[in-house]
């Protein structure tokens, strides 16, 4: 059903009205609507907000629904990746099944947009690849998937990892990923060449993840910033977590920012407790389109399974010392309005127009939702419910 009529919402906080969804998107907000014939939703006077966004993440990799795995690996990156790699043999991991479960539990907390980093490597192909294809036609009419092809085990360092990121690109992938070009790989001109020539080839963007903290990850970005600078990607790169924009050099950090605006190079952030994060006000007063990300949840990687970006906002605010209700709001506002310009999506708002995608969220304020921190109390994607109190109106797999 596309048509559906929300009475008591009040939008972004404000006073309560309601909102008529006709063909998938918002037509009219006035107090009193009337609907005959329409499905009828009553909001208790929840805040709407537009669709969450969840602009980071890896969904072929969760082991929900699966039992508890232990991590006997620690945080070693290199470490983490290869016991990832192994371990999706020894577990039996189906990529369509568990990345069914994760989009599903993101779409009961609110969210209706998901940028997913899908594995591809040399010892497990594509599979995961076309598991989640799988999945995202599975769920066009609940949440709609982005598919990143990411060498996550590296790609100069694995001959032949090149040529299956080709393959996931014809397959129907969205964007090319990329992996720390020094850190991991050692080679980052050939590194970045190959994942901007392979964009260039099909007429993609890119996203790259960019540990690399420091002088080193400054390094990076400035070679990714002249490559999209020579060329013309401008608008079509964003950088994931980002790190080295945390470090203490502001000379060097006011530069790269300056230099990252000026070719529209886009960051996405999680907020990451462990290290030093690129500082959301400064990112956005230098006028950086800015998203954000849970990354891994609960698998091999991570035990914590928070698939909910309102959550999300809350670790964002809490990382960047944003205490005041506005700054609760914008921590906000970079989890929806700034995911879905970072991913391009049109129409993603309030007001009549546009799709009709939204999240009612418990709270008086935009600020109290993000320190509560929910339950989600309704997910509408393109006027269809899809998630009531914190769970998909769907059945997990």
């Amino acid at each position: 059903m596309t048509d559906l009529l929300i009475r008591n919402l009040r939008p972004m906080g404000a006073a309560p009205t309601d909102m008529l969804i006709r063909n998938g998107h918002i037509d009219t907000i006035a107090s009193g609507i009337e609907a005959p014939g329409v499905a009828v939703e009553d909001a208790h006077g929840a805040i709407a907000v537009p669709g969450l966004v969840e602009a980071h993440t890896h969904i072929d990799k969760t082991l929900m629904g699966m039992g508890w795995y232990e991590n006997a690996v620690g945080t070693d990156l290199r470490a983490m990746i290869d016991n990832e790699r192994a371990e999706r043999v020894r577990l039996g991991l189906d990529p369509a099944r568990q990345s069914m479960r994760h989009a599903l539990a993101l779409a009961g907390n609110g969210i209706t947009h998901i940028r997913s980093h899908v594995d591809v490597d040399t010892d497990n192909g594509l599979a995961a690849i076309e598991g989640v294809i799988e999945t995202r036609a599975a769920l066009r009419d609940v949440v709609d998937i982005e598919i990143v092809a990411f060498p996550q085990s590296g790609l100069m360092i694995r001959p032949g990892t090149a040529e299956l990121l080709d393959k996931a690109m014809e397959l129907g992938a969205d964007l090319v990923g990329g992996l720390d070009p020094c850190g991991i790989d050692r080679d980052p001109k050939g590194h970045l060449d190959t994942i901007f020539g392979l964009a260039d080839r099909h007429g993609k963007g890119i996203d790259i993840h960019l540990h690399e903290g420091g002088d080193l990850g400054a390094f990076s970005m400035e070679l990714i910033l002249e490559r999209t600078r020579a060329l013309g990607m401008k608008g079509k790169v964003a950088i994931s977590h980002a790190f080295c924009l945390g470090m203490p050099d502001w000379n060097r950090t006011e530069a790269l920012l300056s230099a990252l605006a000026d070719q529209d190079v886009a960051i996405l952030t999680t907020g990451a407790p462990s290290r030093e994060v690129p500082a959301v006000k400064r990112a956005l007063s230098a006028g950086i389109r800015m998203g954000a990300g849970s990354d891994g949840v609960l698998d091999t990687w991570n035990p914590w399974n928070r698939p909910d970006m309102l959550d999300r906002a809350r670790i964002v605010a809490l990382k960047n010392n944003m205490r005041s209700d506005a700054d609760l709001a914008l921590a906000l506002a970079v989890c929806s309005t700034g995911g879905a310009e970072v991913m391009g999506v049109a129409g993603h708002g309030l007001t009549p127009g546009c799709n009709a995608d939204l999240a009612l969220l418990p709270g008086s304020t935009l600020a109290e939702a993000v320190a509560t921190g929910g339950p989600v109390l309704l997910t509408v994607k393109a006027g269809k419910i899809t998630g009531r109190d914190g769970k998909p109106t769907r059945e997990m797999p």
